[in-house]
Parts: structure tokens; C-alpha cells; sequence
């Protein structure tokens, strides 16, 4: 009976070290998706993150790069497939593209704000998160019907960490303002089972935490045990260690918040953050579709030829009408 007994042991330890040796082979995958306000910051972080001392450029529509680590000595490297996407909200459609069926049930999402405009943060983390919500919805849909089709499959799963990081310098608000940012964004990533980060490109210390979250989204390394809630300072609040119960409701003096008539709590705190910091000229501020019409992205000479070809098409269009309307009479 020892002998069976021993030789089990053995085996047992035989299969553990084959299935450890087989993990360490397999080559990890991970998809990180950074979004956010425009121009505000997310090339200099992935950067950062990256190691690599370029200066950032405006990024163009939807970028894509990659980074790989070992896990250890002669072994596979793991790699993160990073994108980001450009243009603030104008070019939300292109979510499609880094969230598939493929990278969905790897993915993360960070969305960067932007504390220097806070009229605008509440329109853009919306636009760019439901845009988000949409295509996940849209890719398991699809999921789902595959396997409806496909019987004796595994169902789909999906777990989303997401990542909620503002890049600059927080800015002199008086300190009612400043509650009220930090705890709507501690509301929203709750909401959304994310987490918040409030960074600085000119804080080191502040960037080495950064830099330990996205190592943990890319690559899936320890995030550390760091929390910050303090309002006064910069928040760091991970997934999970947050509730709605310490955030508490929605700061406000000069509101009598029952007189908001909101829908739900999310609209409760929309009408709250709106009140005090209102979206200014949002028809003046209504960002291009058409990057080719950008400012920041001119180019004088094709230019000139862009827009000598719309005129063209434009007087082709006219004509190919006026032709049309002549067959009409004829016939």
C-alpha cells in the first residue's frame, strides 16, 4: 500500500511539473486600449511606460504598437498589443477595430481625462465609454449567436479591468471644485468596476505607479497594494477597494439635488457635475469628423490639391445630375 501510495505522489508531482513547464511556454497575449480627451497625454504615458525616450506626437486617428516581456530566464516572451486612439470623441467608431472577439476576453481599456478642462471631461469619458460598452455588447452578441450555432462549445466569458488615468497637473480649483471631480471620477470608475489614477508626467513617483498598473494590465504582474483616497491629494483607488457607501453622495452647496429630478444615480451625479461645470459652446466645440480637416494635421500643398479634387467632385456631381433630369424629359 506505501509503494501505490508513493508512486501516486510521484506522479502526481510528475504532472504538476509538466503542467507548470507547458504555462511556461505558452505565449500570453494581452490587449491595452488607451483613449481619452485630446491632447491629453496619452502618447506621453505609453511612453513613459514603455521606456522609450521619443518625444510624443499627435497621434493619427488609431495607432497601434506592442511590447513583450519574459516571464523569465529562456522563456517565451508575453505580449501586450497597445493601442490608442486619437481625436478625442470624433473618432469613437474606430473602437471597433482593437475590441474583437479575439482581444475582448484580454482587454483593457484606459481612459485618460484631461483635469485642465473640466467643462469638458463628463461629455468625453461618456462619448468614449459608451462607444466602448456598445462594441463589447455588439462582439458578445455575435459570440453568442456563434455558439447557439455551434452546440457542445464553451460559452464566452469576459472579465474587463479598465483603468481610469488623468494625465496633468491637477489645477486650482477651490477645494468644493476639486471634491467635486474626485468624487465624481471615484462614482464613475466604481460605476464601472475600474480604477482611478490621478498622474502626472512631471511626478516621477506618481508616473512609477502608473507604470506598475500598466505593467499589471499588459502583462498581468502584480499591481502593488497602494490606495490613496485622500481628495486633497492624488487619487489611486484600484478595482474593488472603493464603494459607494465611502464615496458618499454627490458634493454640493447651491443645489437642492432633489430638484434635479434625475433617472438614476449616474444621472443624479451627470446633473451634479454639469451644474457646476457646465459644457461650454458644445456647438462651437463639436470636434471634426473629417480629420483631414484638423488644423493640426495641415499639410499647404495637399491641401490645395484636396481641396481642388472636392471642388472637381462637387462640379461632377452637379453635372452627372443635370444629366440625369435630361434622360427624365426624354423618356
Amino acid at each position: 500500500m506505501a509503494k501505490i501510495i508513493s508512486d501516486s505522489l510521484w506522479e502526481l508531482a510528475a504532472a504538476e511539473v509538466q503542467h507548470q513547464e507547458s504555462e511556461e511556454e505558452t505565449v500570453s497575449e494581452r490587449t491595452v486600449f488607451l483613449m481619452g480627451s485630446k491632447a491629453g497625454g496619452k502618447t506621453s504615458i505609453l511612453l513613459r511606460c514603455l521606456e522609450r525616450d521619443e518625444a510624443p506626437k499627435p497621434t493619427l486617428a488609431l495607432e497601434y504598437t506592442f511590447g513583450r516581456r519574459a516571464r523569465g530566464h529562456n522563456t517565451p516572451k508575453d505580449i501586450a498589443h497597445l493601442w490608442e486612439l486619437g481625436g478625442g470623441t470624433s473618432l469613437s467608431d474606430l473602437v471597433q477595430i482593437p475590441i474583437t472577439s479575439v482581444s475582448v476576453s484580454r482587454l483593457s481599456v484606459i481612459l485618460v481625462l484631461d483635469l485642465s478642462k473640466p467643462n469638458d471631461l463628463w461629455v468625453t469619458m461618456e462619448k468614449l465609454l459608451q462607444a466602448v460598452q456598445t462594441q463589447v455588447d455588439k462582439v458578445f452578441s455575435q459570440a453568442a449567436q456563434a455558439h447557439k450555432s455551434k452546440p457542445g462549445t464553451k460559452n464566452p466569458q469576459f472579465v474587463h479591468p479598465a483603468a481610469r488615468v488623468l494625465p496633468k497637473d491637477y489645477p486650482d480649483f477651490d477645494s468644493e471644485k476639486k471634491k467635486v471631480v474626485s468624487k465624481t471620477l471615484r462614482f464613475i470608475a466604481h460605476y464601472h468596476a475600474a480604477s482611478l489614477i490621478f498622474t502626472s508626467i512631471k511626478s516621477e513617483s506618481l508616473m512609477s505607479k502608473i507604470k506598475s498598473f500598466f505593467s499589471h494590465l499588459a502583462f498581468g504582474l502584480d499591481r502593488g497594494k497602494t490606495l490613496s483616497s485622500d481628495l486633497n491629494k492624488a487619487l489611486l483607488i484600484p478595482a474593488g477597494s472603493d464603494s459607494f457607501s465611502q464615496i458618499g453622495p454627490p458634493s454640493v452647496t447651491d443645489v437642492d439635488i432633489t430638484s434635479l429630478h434625475a433617472k438614476n444615480p449616474k444621472d443624479l451625479w451627470r446633473k451634479v457635475y454639469e451644474h457646476v461645470f457646465p459644457h461650454e459652446n458644445a456647438s462651437e466645440q463639436k470636434e471634426l469628423k473629417d480629420p483631414s480637416k484638423d488644423p493640426q494635421y495641415s499639410e499647404p500643398q495637399i491641401d490645395a490639391m484636396r481641396a481642388q479634387k472636392d471642388q472637381e467632385l462637387e462640379q461632377y456631381k452637379k453635372n452627372a445630375a443635370k444629366s440625369w433630369k435630361g434622360l427624365e424629359l426624354e423618356t
